[in-house]
Parts: structure tokens; sequence; C-alpha cells
């Protein structure tokens, strides 16, 4: 048996990994990295903020929601959009919301942007990437729009668009071809919705909807289901069967309830209760 070392350094504790190393040896195989589908992104426009989602949830190779949400709440002003394992992405946003409240609250000031990416990427970093939460993270502050990435290990970019997710790639070469500084409103939204198209049609871990969320200095606005499509259409024959087509082969009809009948022993050793 691997034995432990006694040595206990500041910091992260790897001890686990010589019980990991002996367990392989042993035949054992490791457990595999769950493969996550999503495609989220984001990117700066005149006066803010547009980012963008689809609404596929999957367990392996099964679609298990159609139209989940995926851009999360974290400030009036900021949003964040997860890719990953569900339920992390879904908590940890919850949990920056909380404190960027509280923070609010302290200081009396309007969060900024950068505040809440900071608590992100330090509470990824601490847990090393097993919280499986891919993000982007977008907002706008008293210093103008801001759009970050950040790694489920706790890495960031700073970017004018980004992509996050198994889409990522088909979205960034949308954005790669058709992204330009100062665009309008109208403008940036139709690109966000052909870059997560793009993704929906050429990623299956993503599909179904479109959402999209528009952050400016005054107002955030959310476009849930801001396009559908993957809509299903009106089948072209009906398949109802008029009463009477199948004829009955057998009729059963079993009885269920089972009369019962209770006799009382008399042994002589009941209980006076005269």
């Amino acid at each position: 048996m691997a034995s432990p070392s006694v040595f206990k350094s500041p910091g992260f504790d790897f001890s686990n990994q010589l019980r990991n190393n002996f367990l392989a040896e042993k035949g054992l195989p490791l457990p595999k990295a769950t493969s996550t589908g999503t495609t989220i992104v984001g990117c700066l426009f005149k006066d803010g903020i547009v980012l963008g989602a689809d609404t596929r949830a999957t367990e392996g190779e099964i679609v298990a929601d159609k139209n989940c949400e995926k851009i999360h709440y974290i400030t009036d002003s900021i949003r964040c959009c997860g890719a990953g394992t569900a339920a992390d992405t879904e908590f940890t946003t919850a949990l920056i919301s909380s404190n960027m409240e509280l923070h609010a609250l302290h200081t009396g000031r309007k969060p900024r942007v950068v505040t809440a990416m900071t608590m992100l990427k330090q509470m990824l970093f601490r847990y090393q990437g097993h919280v499986g939460a891919a993000l982007v993270l977008g907002g706008v502050d008293s210093s103008g729009p801001h759009l970050f990435t950040i790694h489920p290990h706790g890495s960031t970019d700073k970017l004018p668009y980004v992509t996050m997710g198994s889409g990522s790639l088909a979205a960034m070469a949308v954005f790669e071809s058709q992204w330009k500084p100062n665009m309008e409103r109208q403008e940036a939204l139709d690109l966000v919705i052909s870059a997560i198209s793009a993704g929906i049609f050429n990623d299956l871990g993503s599909g179904s909807n479109v959402d999209a969320c528009i952050i400016t200095a005054n107002h955030t606005e959310m476009l849930r289901n801001v396009e559908m499509p993957n809509e299903r259409v009106k089948k072209e024959r009906n398949y109802k069967f008029r009463r009477g087509t199948t004829a009955w082969k057998k009729e059963e009809i079993r009885k269920l309830v089972i009369d019962e009948q209770v006799t009382t022993l008399a042994t002589g050793d009941e209980m006076d209760t005269s």
C-alpha cells in the first residue's frame, strides 16, 4: 500500500493522488470527465453588451430539457451565461449573486463587473476545476461595458467578443467574420442570434431555442426564446383511428378484492375487561 506523505504543506492537499495511483495500478479505471454541451456567447456593441445562449440541457446522449435557461442573474446590470454542469453553473452564479448584493449593501455603491469576475475566478480556482462551470460574464458599470470568460479552473479573458461551450468554435467563426466595433443594438443582437444558431446546427450538445440578454447603462432586457429555429411542425397526416377499427380478441375481468373471514379463537386467556 502506498504510504501518504507526512509533510503537510500549506495550500491545497493533493494526498489523494497517492490513493488514485494505487487504485489505477490495481486495475480500477479512474473516472472520466463528463462531456457537456452548450453554446454561450457575448459581444460588445455601441451602448453595452449582448449575451446569448442556447436552451438544450443534456444527460449524456439524452436531451433532458429542451428549453432550459442558461443566462443567470448576478445583479441588475450584470448577467452570467453558464456552460458545463447545470447544477454547478446555477448554484455558483446564485452564490456570487448573493455575495454581490451583500457587497453592494456594505459599500453603498453599485457593484462592478470586475468584482463579480474576481469572486467567480477565486471560487473556481479554489476547487481546481472540480466545479464544472465555464462562464461568460457581461455587464455595464460606472467604468463602461465589460465582457469576460471564466474557465472552470479559474483563468479569465477580457475580449470584445467571446464564446464558450461545445459549440463555441462554430459560434466563434461567426464572430470572427462579422463582428465590428461600435455596432448598433439590432445589429449586435442579430449577430449573437447567428452565432448561437451556428452552435445549435453544428453541435449535437447544443439545440432548441436562442435566448439573449441586452445590457446597457440604464436598462437590462432579457429576451427569452428570441428565436425558435426548431419548432415542431404540424404533422401532415392525422394518425387517429376511428372507434372499432381493432376488434377485441378476448375479454377477462379479474376480481382484485379478496373477501376474508376472521374467526376468533377462544383460548380462555383473554384479558378481563370487566
